[in-house]
């Protein structure tokens, strides 16, 4: 990522770690996952199995989870962290057919 972004800092970080997570969690150990630049936000995109298109919206709520042991609130703090930085978060295919997770909305450091 070549910009500084305008964020709370441990904020930020819980939001990469918990996409980084979630991307191990459900693509497995040799999970390949990738940051990059969107003219007004980031993403973090994996090579896993991806997120079906009717499970997309659900993701996002507190105690979803696909996997039996998860939590299922890992992308719901992500959902919230962005909500309260003015923020938007959404998901879609990667170019590989994993999750891309996409966050817009973000200002950045010196524009």
């Amino acid at each position: 990522m070549g910009q500084t972004i305008q964020a709370d800092r441990s904020r930020l970080k819980q939001v990469i770690e918990n996409l980084l997570k979630n991307a191990v969690e459900h693509g497995g150990d040799n999970v390949t996952v990738s940051f990059g630049d969107l003219e007004n936000g980031f993403y973090v995109a994996d090579d896993g199995s991806g997120i079906p298109e009717e499970d997309r919206e659900r993701i996002f709520e507190a105690g979803y989870s696909t996997d039996s042991e998860g939590t299922g609130y890992g992308l719901q703090i992500v959902k919230e962290i962005a909500t309260a930085h003015g923020w938007n978060v959404r998901v879609t295919e990667s170019d590989v057919g994993g999750a891309r997770f996409e966050i817009t909305g973000v200002e950045f450091i010196g524009e």
